[in-house]
Parts: C-alpha cells; sequence; structure tokens
C-alpha cells in the first residue's frame, strides 16, 4: 500500500502542477516582489502549508508573516497576503479575505475551487486541483496539500531566480545556521 500511495500522490500532484500556467506563477511572482511585505495565511494541513512558504519567503529577504501570529502586524494597501484554503470555503479564510479586500491589499488564492468565495475575493487565483484521486491511497485533501506544497516551493525557486540568489543567500537567512 505504502509505494501504491506514494505513486498515485505524486502521479495526481504532477498532473495538477502541470496545469498552472506559466502567466499565473509570473503574476504571483510580481505581487510579491512589488510587496511592503508579505502575508499568509490557511487553516489546517493548509495553513501549514502555508507556514512552510512564509518561512521560506523570510529565508529569501522578504518580509513575511502568518496570520494569526502573536508578532504578525496589521496588513496595508501595500502587502500582500496568499490565502490557501483546498474548498475555497473555509470560513476562517474567508473572514481574512474579506478584511484583506476591504483594506486594499493584493490577494493570491491558492485554491481548488476556481469559481469558489475564496477566487472571488482573488486578485490572482493559483488553480491547484488534483484530480479525484483514491481516498485509500491519499484521504481527504492530501492531494491539494501536497500539490500546494510542491507549487509553492517551485515559485520559491522562481523568486530566487527572480531576485538573483542561490541557496547560500538563503541559508545566511536560514535560522539554524545564525
Amino acid at each position: 500500500m505504502y509505494r501504491e500511495s506514494y505513486r498515485h500522490i505524486i502521479f495526481k500532484s504532477r498532473d495538477a502542477l502541470d496545469k498552472i500556467g506559466e502567466d499565473a506563477v509570473k503574476k504571483a511572482v510580481d505581487i510579491i516582489k512589488n510587496s511592503r511585505q508579505i502575508f499568509v495565511y490557511g487553516s489546517g494541513r493548509s495553513g501549514l502549508v502555508g507556514k512552510f512558504f512564509a518561512m521560506r519567503l523570510v529565508q529569501l529577504g522578504f518580509t513575511a508573516y502568518f496570520i494569526g501570529e502573536t508578532i504578525t502586524p496589521i496588513v496595508t494597501e501595500n502587502d500582500s497576503v496568499i490565502l490557501i484554503s483546498n474548498t475555497g470555503m473555509t470560513k476562517s479564510t474567508l473572514l481574512v479575505a474579506s478584511v484583506v479586500k476591504r483594506i486594499g491589499a493584493k490577494i493570491i488564492g491558492v485554491t481548488s475551487k476556481e469559481h469558489s468565495p475564496l477566487a472571488k475575493y482573488a486578485d490572482l487565483v493559483i488553480h491547484v486541483s488534483p484530480e479525484n484521486g483514491n481516498g485509500e491511497l491519499a484521504p481527504l485533501g492530501t492531494l491539494f496539500e501536497i500539490s500546494s506544497v510542491v507549487f509553492l516551493d517551485s515559485l520559491v525557486a522562481e523568486l530566487m531566480s527572480e531576485t538573483e540568489q542561490k541557496e547560500e543567500d538563503l541559508r545566511k537567512r536560514h535560522a539554524i545556521w545564525v
């Protein structure tokens, strides 16, 4: 079951990621690069995905926060917010989206539902939608979450290229190397 599961997850995730257009990647990079601060939010496992990404943004030298942490400042109109929700209907994520929209910050929505309530708030929707998988091999939102981690880590590589950074530059900002 183990081998069948990871092969299934990799196959379905690769298919989902291949469907994300280069335009969407370019727009996401532009939004992030032109933001004073970048905020990330998701609930549950999507939140863990978001924390992975926020950490990498800091290592890239951006000012980044995960919404809900005690040291997170307020979002302003000069900022961007990346919201991660498989269904695009998570109540806490939609609450954040409504506040952010009112403030005027840019919203990047990462969701499997292209026409969800989250997508309606977003300035850019990253549609990460693995085809229905086998729930015994990848239960609940596993395919979305794994695909989102890979998408966001691949976006890190794109940001590294755009900002002309190497792994060594990130390593200098990595907490364990201080």
